[in-house]
């Protein structure tokens, strides 16, 4: 495991976005500092970045299961995820997605006539409900392979398969952002049309991700210019942050499997733990549906939001389901998918883990969340 200094916080919010790889930060400096040329030009420096942005897509077409000419590079996972469905769908198709992706997907799908698909309360798409609102009007069908919220794993093949049964000209976009420190990638996605990446949730630096696309799709472009990456996606490269993706990227798969056990173990104990030690607590997923580093606790009689600020206080960093708007709580929209009641829903915890991840981290979570949970409790 590569080490890093975040000031021995206890850092357990790794979906949200993890540190910059030391391998990855030595990757991009060149870039940052001696070759900094714009990729689009025609001179020295220009063509030095110009090889780097090609070899960065030839890595990422290599490990993504993707030809290198399908790799669009973003400025992240959001903008992936919107270019995937208002690119498919123009001005008048009609997307779908499950009730528990992303906004970046949720709102783009319900802005293209929108149509919903329910999900299980385990989290799983509801497959029957899928057949029946699929048509041949469908353009794009997105679904996530892991939910950043529960860390449910979802399996795109009969997914795929109602697809090619109900809507056969659809495409199928799949928001990776999370699945990919976790499945073996290319396999996973092998029934995708598109797919959505963003670097620092595997650690290259915010600010670049990757829409991988295979050679049938056709995507309308949503940001005119100067026409770089094939005409698809407009404006001058990131050329640092590409670079860095595609070390992250590498340096991700080198491990992946290793770190698949070493973070499935900690995040394990890390779940039994933490029931064993708080009355009234769960997790929503059972480990073995959900991806090895991510787990979503409820709470009884709690506030998430109250036991995020208490946990800062004891140098323990991680996030809720919930988000505030306006100064009012709402709850989890994943969570109300499933079926979990608003009152149970305030209670959620999310716990991530990611590459920099250590023991002593788990260890200090397991003597501090009982703690302030029992210091909630006591004070209502």
């Amino acid at each position: 495991m590569e080490s890093t200094n975040l000031d021995r916080l206890a850092y357990l919010d790794c979906a949200a976005s993890t540190p910059v790889r030391p391998v990855v930060l030595d990757s991009m400096m060149p870039y940052l500092t001696t070759q900094f040329g714009n990729p689009s030009g025609a001179h020295r420096l220009a063509r030095s970045s110009r090889r780097a942005i090609d070899d960065a897509r030839e890595v990422c077409a290599e490990l993504l299961g993707f030809d290198p000419h399908g790799i669009v590079f973003t400025s992240g996972g959001t903008e992936s995820d919107n270019l995937a469905i208002h690119g498919a769908c123009g001005s008048s198709g009609i997307a779908a997605c499950p009730a528990t992706e992303h906004h970046a997907v949720l709102y783009p799908v319900e802005s293209h006539r929108g149509r919903i698909v329910k999900v299980t309360p385990e989290g799983d798409v509801d497959l029957e409900h899928l057949e029946a609102i699929l048509d041949d009007e469908v353009s794009v069908l997105s679904v996530m392979l892991v939910n950043n919220e529960s860390g449910r794993m979802i399996d795109l093949e009969p997914i795929a398969e109602v697809r090619d049964r109900q809507a056969p000209r659809a495409l199928l976009h799949t928001d990776a952002v999370q699945a990919v420190n976790w499945m073996d990638i290319a396999k996973a996605a092998a029934r995708a049309d598109l797919m959505s990446l963003s670097g620092h949730k595997f650690g290259a630096p915010k600010g670049v991700g990757v829409l991988a696309t295979r050679p049938h799709v056709e995507l309308n472009a949503q940001l005119l210019g100067g026409g770089q990456e094939a005409e698809r996606r407009s404006g001058t490269h990131n050329t640092a942050g590409i670079v860095a993706l595609g070390c992250a990227l590498q340096a991700l798969d080198e491990s992946r499997i290793d770190e698949i056990h070493r973070l499935g173990l900690l995040c394990n104990r890390l779940a039994e733990g933490l029931v064993a030690a708080i009355p009234g607590c769960h997790a929503t997923i059972p480990k073995s549906r959900r991806a090895a580093g991510l787990l979503q606790l409820l709470i009884e009689d709690i506030e998430s939001e109250a036991l995020l600020v208490l946990l800062e206080r004891f140098d323990l960093m991680a996030s809720a389901a919930a988000s505030c708007a306006s100064g009012a709580m709402d709850p989890s929209h994943v969570l109300t998918a499933m079926g979990v009641h608003r009152t149970a829903a305030a209670g959620s915890l999310r716990l991530s883990l990611g590459w920099c991840s250590e023991e002593w981290e788990i260890d200090h979570a397991l003597e501090v969340v009982p703690r302030c949970v029992e210091q909630m409790r006591g004070s209502t």
